[in-house]
Parts: structure tokens; sequence; C-alpha cells
């Protein structure tokens, strides 16, 4: 009886997790991406501080957004994927307003890896919530 019982709620258990609802909505748009560095030559006097305050360290998965990107839905904390590369980037900072419809990778110190990168148009996918009324469509 037990078993039956352990069954029974396994099985349930298991449904609810794949009809689970994706949380996000993935928007994709085509960027012009150039990479940065954390010294002080590319921003300030305390290059490892972000636009938004966060601590920049080598090895963060981040990036910095022109601002009319910001009103698009790439606000601070935005999740990011972008094409070619793996895992998902957060943006942590936030260009000067001179930029428009650009990303910048963060590159940590390696000034000559970002050298490397140089600019390219890329196609990246940012993760907006969705709504409660979306969420039950999907």
């Amino acid at each position: 009886m037990r078993r039956k019982y352990f069954l029974i709620l396994f099985g349930c258990i298991l449904l609810v997790s794949c009809t689970k609802k994706e949380k996000y909505k993935w928007i994709s748009l085509e960027v012009k991406m150039s990479a940065y560095n954390s010294v002080p030559a590319q921003t300030d006097q305390q290059p490892n501080i972000a636009a938004w305050g966060d601590t920049l360290k080598p090895g963060m998965k981040c990036i910095a957004v022109s601002r009319d990107l910001i009103a698009l839905g790439l606000k601070h904390n935005t999740k990011v994927k972008i094409a070619g590369l793996s895992g998902i980037y957060k943006v942590k900072d936030k260009m000067n307003a001179r930029y428009k419809n650009r990303v910048d990778l963060y590159m940590g110190t390696d000034v000559d890896r970002a050298k490397k990168w140089g600019q390219k148009k890329i196609n990246i996918k940012y993760a907006i919530e969705k709504l409660d009324n979306e969420s039950a469509q999907n």
C-alpha cells in the first residue's frame, strides 16, 4: 500500500516538474560588440567599479550595454546569451551615452585579448521575465 502511494506521489511530482513554465522570454537582438577591460585607461580611477556599483573581477561573465538598450530591457543584472560563447552573461555596466546598439564584453585586465576580439556584429538573446498571464499561456 505504501509503495502505491509513493508511486502516485512520485508521478505527480514528475508531472509537475515536466510542465514547469519557462520564467523568461528570450529576445533576440543583433548588436555591435567590442570588449573592454577594468583598467584606468579605459574607465576611471576605480576601474573595478561598474556604473551600477558592482565590483568587477577578472573571470566574471558580464557585459556593459549602451543606454538605448537599457530601454529595451537590458537593464542591470539581465541574463544574456551571446552567440558563439558559452554560458550566461549578466549586464553589470553601462556605456557612455554616445554609444548606440552596442555591447561591450568584459575581459578583466587582459587588454591584448580585448584588442584581439575587436568589434563585430553579433546576435545576443536577453531574458525578460514573463508576466503571469504570459506564463499561463505557454
